[in-house]
């Protein structure tokens, strides 16, 4: 009985060594104060870099002529392209088709086809933006009859450059909001417990005033192209330690 005793008393001995915030200790109780803001960054930039497509349409009885017209006339315009300085590898092949043109499309058997229509059409991305009309006049001046559409964006180099600059831009906006939400609610900010970078936005301008057909002559005036300004845009989120 003795022995029993003197046991519970050394184990009552050692719970009271036990340091207090051990036992029991939940952090949720205690949580970190904070100031969670958004931040947004902008930036307008011209685009260096164009990406127009251009077609040729052939028509012809015997869909081989027709063919063989389109390659002729698509190999003239590529060799054109090449000597005015565009790199083979920023032509692409970007559409083929092959069409068949009815007599009368309201018969709904025996229908007689007037003629093939094949067409074709090759993506030229322009590295120099300025050149844009003057590639567009080159091409039709080679028997290209259609500008399907002209796409203005910004290079790699370009583009990495804008967004570090408009993420830093909505992360100073972000602490600026920061900075006044404390000291209008009187607390001091003495950290950062998170910060978020949500998607930067680059987006690509489309002008398609030139789709369509076009004259399959040279021209005395280049065709005036404006690649005009887009908007890059970036968002962060960062929750601000306070004391």
């Amino acid at each position: 009985m003795k022995k029993f005793a003197f046991i519970m008393m050394l184990a009552i001995l050692a719970l009271a060594m036990i340091p207090g915030p051990a036992l029991g200790a939940d952090t949720s109780l205690c949580p970190e104060r904070i100031i969670s803001v958004s931040g947004s960054g902008e930036v307008m930039a011209t685009p260096d870099i164009s990406t127009v497509n251009v077609g040729v349409q052939t028509e012809n009885p015997d869909v081989m002529i027709a063919q063989q017209e389109n390659a002729r006339i698509m190999d003239r315009v590529i060799t054109a392209l090449v000597a005015a300085g565009i790199p083979r590898e920023d032509i692409k092949t970007v559409g083929y088709s092959i069409y068949p043109v009815y007599e009368d499309t309201t018969l709904p058997f025996g229908q007689k086809i007037r003629y093939y229509q094949v067409t074709s059409s090759v993506q030229v991305t322009v590295r120099d933006v300025a050149r844009t009309g003057e590639i567009i006049d080159i091409a039709v001046a080679n028997g290209a009859n259609q500008v399907n559409s002209i796409v203005f964006s910004l290079s790699k180099e370009r583009e990495s450059l804008l967004r570090s600059e408009v993420l830093t831009t909505a992360v100073r906006n972000a602490r600026t909001d920061a900075d006044t939400v404390a000291q209008a609610t009187g607390v001091t900010i003495s950290g950062i417990q998170s910060v978020s970078v949500g998607s930067v936005y680059v987006p690509v301008y489309y002008d398609n005033r030139l789709a369509g057909g076009a004259e399959s002559k040279a021209v005395a005036v280049p065709t005036p192209i404006e690649p005009g300004q887009i908007t890059v845009t970036a968002q962060v989120s960062i929750s601000y330690l306070i004391q």
